[in-house]
Parts: C-alpha cells; structure tokens; sequence
C-alpha cells in the first residue's frame, strides 16, 4: 500500500529526462535496468534453472539440426509446420532450402528465450514480465522476415519486378522520415477528417463547457426508447471510434433502433489544463454530462455507457452517485473497460513507480503527456504486428498501407493533463485504489458495491489494453445483476463490429452469460468455455438489452444545439478537431 504524496518533479531533472525519453520512446530506461538487474542475478543464483535452461538450447539444437538434415534429404523442402505457429514463416518459400533452416531456428530461438525469462525462482511477476517483453523486441527485431537477403518473399518480388520494390520501399521509408521530421501525419490521413467521411451521424452539440462538448443524435424513428443513452468514450482517444462511416458507426446503429443517444466529445487539453485531474473529469465530464441530458430529458433515467478508460470514469461517477443516494442511471454498460487493475495486461508492463516518476517529468515540460507517446507504448506492446509486419509490407516489399477509417482515428491522437494522467496511473493502475476501496473522489471514498442498478459488460478475446479476465472482474464488486458479453476481435476492432454491410466481420462471434447479484464465479475462464458460440455481432444483443430495460416508448425528440458565434453548432462540433 501505499504511503503518502510522492515528490513532484524537479526543474533541474525535467531537460535530462526529456532528451533520455526522446531516445527511449518514452520508457523509463531505471525500470527497464531493474528489471533486468532482477532477473540476472536470481538466474545467476539457479543452477537448476541454468542446468534446465541448457538441456533446452541443447535440445533444440538438435531438433533443429534434425530438421536441416531432413530439408536436405528432401532436396531442399523443409517442414512447414516447424514454423506454422509464426505467422511471418506461414508462406511457403519459407519452407524451402535455405529458409526454412533460419526461419526454424529464429522459432526455436524464441522458444528457449520464453523459457529463459519466465520460472526463475525470486524474481518478481512484473520484473519477469518486463524482461520478458524486452527480449521478445530483441526478437522481433532479429527476425529473419526483416531483412531482404534472409526473406524468400521479398528476394522473389525483386527478381519478378527487377528490385522496384525495394526502390518503392526507399521511397515510401524517406516520406515517412520526412513526415516524422516535420512532426506530421501519416500519409492518407487527411482522407478520414471528422464530419467529411466520418463522424457523419447527424446531430446537434447540446453543451459545451471547458472539457467536453456533449453531441446528441437527432431521430431516425417517429418513437423512441424513453430513456436516453449517454456515451462516455475514454478521455485519450477521440469520440468518433464509436460514429465512423455510416457503415461501421455505433451511433447510427442506435439512432436506427430507435435509442436516443448523446456522447461526450473530449476537449484535446493544452498546457494551460496542466492542473485539471479527475475530479475534475468526473464533475465537468461524467456529472456535467449527465445533467445536461436529464436536463433535455428530465422525465427519465439514463442508460449510461463508458468504452475503455470512459467506462472506468463512469464506474466511479456511478459509485459517487450511490454514495450520494441520487440515482439518475436506469442502467450501466462497460465495454471493454477495467476498474479492477491487479492484471492490467501487457500496458501493465509501463506502469511501475520508475515509469511513472518518469512520465511525471516528461510531463512537467509542457504540462501534458502527448498522445503520440501513449501510442508508441501500444506499437510496443504488438510490435511484430504493429512496426515489424509494417517494416516488411511497406519498406522492403514496396506496398501503400491503404488508409482505413480505424487506422485513421488511431492516428488521431490526444493529449492528457499532466495531473489528471498522473492520478490515474498511480490510483488506479499503481495501487489499484479503486477495486480495494480506496479511491476517493471529491474527498469521499467511493465503493463499487454502491452500483445497484442493471450491468451490461462487454470484453473482447484479444484485447492488449483490457484483458477480458480483468474487464469480468467488475461484476464480483458491484452489487447488481449483470450481463457478461465475450465477443472476438481486440480493443477496438471488437467494438467497432456491425452487424451487417461491407464492414460486417465475417468471423465475429460471442458468449453471453447473465448472473443475479452477487453470483458471477470468481473464475470465469471454465464458465465462458462451456457457453455455446453466436455467429454475429454484439451490437443487437447489447440493443435488446437496453431496450428490455427501458420503460416504453415516447415521442422522439429533436436536439436543441447551443449556440456558438451566432451559429447552432452541429455535429461533430469543434472539440474533435483539435490537434
């Protein structure tokens, strides 16, 4: 637990931990050194995991060994499903004759080194996570796939085109080293700006104060559900992941079914918001939000709704308000958002106190931590995919990435208060304050068990910022009844998952599963294994549900927008624009 206030950062340490971050992305160099430091000496003092350790390199050199004898006897066919697990080695010129040997010992490789940096007996899960994590970069670096002269695919595309896609891959890396030396965008973006070819879901800004603009729909039905639906998106990615084309958007789903729906817009803060924190994101976020729709609509409850960190500022806003005895919320809906941060999954990796005193004074130069950094911690995370995968599509076989809307909006970054970020990540994911009852917020200790009202929670399989096991865990501390959702996909491409049309996934599919107060198991992994698989989409569950829970039908009201220099602003309003 901890012990009190930690020290602010010093004005003489703030221009050395600057220039370290810009050569470290970011990451604290303290914590990775520790971690290592950890790990070194506890296995330098395991002559049993030494000895295990070696009996593997030297089992896996003879398999390996085995398997080059065999691609030679073969007449230079190798065996494919040696290296089938790897994506990157799935083609077939990587089974063939000189290859499929390194592709197989960069396999093994990655194996031994698995082995190496998990099970030494004294070393800390989260200093054996970190090591784990830098040696797999290591590798991903390393691999075969990434350089020309070792990937089969990359050698035959240059014999067939005469090396014009490496020439194209030249080009392609100089206009993103331009582009990163000017501090721009990334080619193709300027297709997918707010209210052109997304966020095009009619509306009106209903609010506006100095954090968020609150945007509600106009109808697309004659009635309308008589509770209104209130979004609350995470504070560090812009609103419209939830209102991108008319094809893939959320919110023209639930306007179609006849939900009248509201969301907050996130102001993009400056250096002049340094001091705002997370009261202050519940009081002029969450509350001022949620007043503004009652206001609108003062003769019904609100189903409120948070996606990732806005699902966790809701859980909050939503125990203050049981503490308070106000109950303005018909229902809760979380998606794909953690209160519980005990295993926050692999961005856990980045939250020590090393890191975080490290952010703090990468923070106390312009009083925010940039967006872009938070994003290259999540490239970091899925960097195989994310960097290295890129590295060969566009560099070394001479591909154009195309643009999509998803990319676009995560490109789109924002910008976190440098308190505000620094509460969060100590309270939360640091000392897990509010899943242990500790949090306070506006000088009052907030309990989760004070969440009475119906919960609808969503988790994705795949998802590497909110674990789905972690995402569970809120139902074993509110108080209410619950249903669970576990639908494929990750954190975002789960969410943003239609249910018909051109960006339906045709792979998508979930589990469902409900619990009466107080019951959910404490394990969930062999309960959701035993429920049946549904073809499709979450979005008509999640409808039903909140139709299920509203209390008839109304006549569907039209926004009344506030105005701004003599106009009514309309959606998207102005905050999503802000760079």
């Amino acid at each position: 637990m901890h012990t009190g206030p930690v020290p602010g950062p010093s004005p003489l340490d703030v221009p050395l931990k600057l220039a370290i971050a810009r050569l470290a992305h970011g990451i604290s160099p303290a914590s990775l050194v520790q971690a290592q430091a950890d790990w070194w000496v506890h296995l330098a003092a395991s002559p049993a995991k030494q000895a295990e350790l070696a009996a593997s390199a030297l089992q896996k050199s003879a398999e390996w060994w085995q398997q080059t004898w065999a691609c030679l006897a073969a007449g230079g066919a190798g065996d494919r499903s040696a290296c089938m697990p790897d994506r990157r080695f799935s083609r077939p010129g990587w089974a063939q004759w000189p290859f499929a040997p390194w592709a197989q010992a960069f396999v093994q490789a990655d194996r031994w080194w698995a082995e190496a940096t998990h099970g030494v007996r004294g070393v800390s899960r989260h200093h054996e996570e970190v090591t784990a994590f830098v040696a797999r970069q290591w590798l991903d670096m390393l691999s075969p796939s990434n350089f020309p002269a070792t990937n089969p695919e990359v050698l035959a595309l240059a014999l067939r085109t005469g090396g014009a896609n490496l020439a194209s891959g030249a080009m392609n890396g100089w206009r993103d080293f331009l582009e990163v030396l000017r501090g721009g965008d990334a080619r193709g973006l300027e297709q997918f700006r707010p209210g052109e070819r997304v966020a095009l879901t009619p509306g009106k800004v209903v609010m506006r104060n100095r954090l968020v603009e609150l945007i509600q729909y106009e109808p697309a039905t004659p009635q309308v559900d008589k509770e209104p639906v209130l979004i609350i998106p995470s504070w560090i990615m812009k609103y419209y992941i939830l209102d991108l084309t008319p094809q893939d958007s959320l919110v023209r789903y639930l306007v179609g079914q006849g939900h009248t729906v509201f969301i907050a817009s996130w102001r993009n803060p400056g250096s002049e918001d340094a001091s705002l924190g997370l009261d202050d994101y519940l009081q002029h976020g969450v509350f001022s939000a949620l007043e503004a729709v009652r206001a609108a609509r003062p003769e019904a409850q609100v189903h409120a709704m948070g996606y990732c960190l806005g699902g966790t500022l809701l859980a909050i806003a939503a125990a203050a308000l049981g503490v308070r005895g106000q109950h303005p919320l018909r229902t809760l809906s979380l998606l794909a958002a953690q209160v519980d941060f005990q295993e926050p999954g692999e961005l856990g990796l980045f939250i020590d106190e090393s890191q975080i005193a490290f952010l703090e004074d990468v923070m106390a130069e312009h009083g925010y931590l940039d967006g872009r950094q938070m994003a290259g911690a999540f490239q970091l995370i899925n960097s195989k995919d994310l960097v290295w995968s890129k590295l060969v599509r566009e560099y070394l076989m001479g591909a154009q990435t195309p643009v999509t809307p998803l990319r676009a909006w995560n490109a789109d970054a924002t910008r976190m208060p440098a308190r505000m970020h620094s509460e969060y990540l100590r309270s939360l994911y640091l000392h897990n304050d509010l899943a242990e009852g500790r949090y306070r917020a506006f000088g009052e200790v907030v309990n989760l068990g004070d969440i009475r009202v119906p919960l609808f929670v969503l988790a994705t399989e795949r998802d590497h910022v909110s674990p789905w096991t972690s995402v569970y865990k809120v139902l074993r501390l509110v108080h209410a009844p619950a249903t669970f959702v576990l639908c494929t996909g990750g954190h975002n491409v789960g969410i943003v998952n239609p249910p018909e049309g051109p960006s339906a996934h045709p792979q998508a599919a979930y589990r469902q599963v409900r619990y009466a107060a107080g019951t959910a198991p404490a394990d969930p992994v062999p309960a959701m294994q035993g429920l049946p698989l549904h073809a499709g989409s979450w979005w008509p569950v999640w409808h039903q549900w909140l139709h299920r829970h509203s209390s008839g039908r109304v006549a569907a009201p039209q926004p009344r927008g506030v105005m701004l220099q003599g106009r009514v602003l309309d959606a998207p309003g102005e905050f999503v624009h802000q760079r």
